[in-house]
């Protein structure tokens, strides 16, 4: 296939990090041929976010590089300017990617440093917020987004730039089931009716096997094609059952819930919002979470999941009504590790709170045990892979010893081996009777730890019931 026919190409490259004793990517060769949806898929930390952003060096991270990537056949080190526009960019994490203070500006300022005219600019963002449905906030503060909605801007202020190919790191990772499912099928159409290339980076290749039109598989720093896209449906529904199975079992036997009756979060009449004239995010809300109990809070993106959490934590504080904990040891992971972090490397950054929870050297090994960080431990936080700071964030959590754990999108950049230990960590804070309240659009992932669910909708709690119910009653909310 001539190189016009090929979108984007790594001829034999290699990269290692600063500090780090081994190569993360080896002689990895890999051709995407133009108009094809490409997955990229592997486990957690095995270097496929690496991989995509080396094909755009504005974001590229710093390390040995050997080998060369090319764009339709020019390397992408010769292009600048509109040119580097060919290759459009979504990060794993949309705040890594925003730098404006409104959504409407976030959509033109691309467009705006290139120098785009008015007219030209002013149709091209008024067609993107059209094709993602953006109309109702697209005056919005882009800070008050929900994380869904962020990774929707990052995607359509990437567009807005009419790239020839669209890189794309875990890009349903922020999105409710039902949101994920329309964005699919945008991308979809960004594929096959505008002709863009599409390569994704994914850990749920099930959900996006059915638009793919070849998938590619990173493993020991090596990439090899992926002959049989239909596997991945097959490996799903195997995981789906081990998780029936498993949760069949926990309910049956003493390792289920050990929820001790004593209430640990309750609200009442709790009502939120941001600002004086600002729609109310929380309307009248009531719940109930006892020790020893695992509580699930889903619903769409933007329905106050991670604002209950705040006002919890007591980062926030209710208008009207209260919001009540017995419980003064608690820990909060948010939905971007890195405000956990301070620290120059992983083992720094486990033993940072040392004095807080009376814990040691000997503690922090084993938890980078849990955390499969060991190989990690010089490496500074922000050159783990998404899942990892996931993981270590969790981790130092957990080593304080808290008696409520809030966890906002616990899973997010997960491969299926790291969500089974975050289960399993969750579940041992269980029996010691902590309360846990998850956060969360993995509906596999509740299904597999959760004791009740309580699904929100219109900032209020639409129904709470125990987690076997829940997943029997709904038509849509399901793993």
């Amino acid at each position: 296939m001539s190189d016009e026919g090929i979108a984007l190409a790594y001829d034999d490259v290699t990269f290692r990090y600063p500090g780090s004793h081994g190569d993360v990517l080896s002689g990895v060769s890999m051709a995407v041929p133009a108009g094809a949806f490409a997955l990229l898929v592997g486990g957690t930390g095995s270097g496929k976010s690496t991989l995509l952003s080396l094909a755009k060096p504005q974001i590229a991270p710093a390390g040995d590089r050997a080998g060369q990537v090319r764009v339709y056949g020019r390397p992408v080190d010769d292009l600048d300017g509109a040119e580097a526009c060919e290759v459009g960019y979504v990060f794993q994490d949309p705040d890594n990617q925003i730098v404006c203070d409104s959504v409407w500006h976030e959509m033109a300022f691309g467009l705006e440093n290139l120098g785009t005219p008015q007219g030209e600019m002013r149709r091209r963002v008024a067609e993107a917020s059209y094709f993602f449905g953006m109309g109702p906030w697209f005056h919005s503060d882009t800070d008050a987004l929900s994380g869904g909605r962020k990774q929707l801007l990052a995607l359509a202020s990437t567009l807005v730039m009419q790239p020839r190919v669209l890189l794309l790191d875990e890009p349903t990772a922020q999105l409710d089931p039902i949101a994920a499912r329309n964005f699919l099928h945008a991308l979809f159409r960004v594929n096959r009716e505008l002709g863009c290339t599409v390569v994704v980076a994914t850990h749920e290749p099930e959900l996006m096997a059915d638009y793919a039109t070849c998938a590619f598989e990173l493993v020991d720093g090596a990439v090899r094609p992926v002959e049989d896209l239909g596997r991945f449906k097959c490996e799903a529904a195997e995981v789906a059952g081990a998780v029936s199975v498993s949760r069949a079992a926990a309910e049956g036997s003493a390792a289920g819930p050990a929820m001790s009756g004593d209430i640990a979060v309750s609200a009442r009449g709790a009502w939120f919002r941001y600002g004086r004239d600002d729609d109310w995010v929380l309307r009248g809300l009531d719940l109930e979470v006892r020790q020893g109990e695992v509580h699930a809070l889903v619903g769409g993106n933007g329905c106050g999941k991670s604002t209950l959490l705040a006002l919890i934590a007591g980062t926030r504080r209710a208008q009207r009504g209260e919001v009540r904990s017995a419980i003064s040891a608690k820990a909060m992971l948010p939905q971007d590790p890195k405000a956990l972090f301070a620290e120059e490397c992983v083992d720094e950054e486990l033993m940072e709170w040392a004095h807080i929870g009376g814990y040691g050297a000997d503690e922090v090994q084993a938890m980078m045990g849990e955390l499969g960080l060991v190989d990690r431990a010089g490496l500074h936080p922000y050159d783990l892979s998404g899942g990892q700071r996931q993981m270590l964030a969790l981790g130092k959590l957990l080593l304080v010893h808290p008696r409520l754990l809030l966890l906002d999108e616990p899973t997010k950049g997960l491969d299926r081996a790291a969500r089974e230990r975050v289960a399993g960590m969750i579940e041992a804070a269980r029996r010691d009777g902590v309360a846990v309240i998850v956060s969360t659009h993995d509906l596999a992932f509740v299904r597999r730890v959760a004791d009740r669910v309580s699904l929100m909708f219109d900032g209020e709690l639409a129904c709470t019931e125990p987690v076997g119910e829940f997943f029997r009653n709904n038509l849509f909310y399901r793993p």
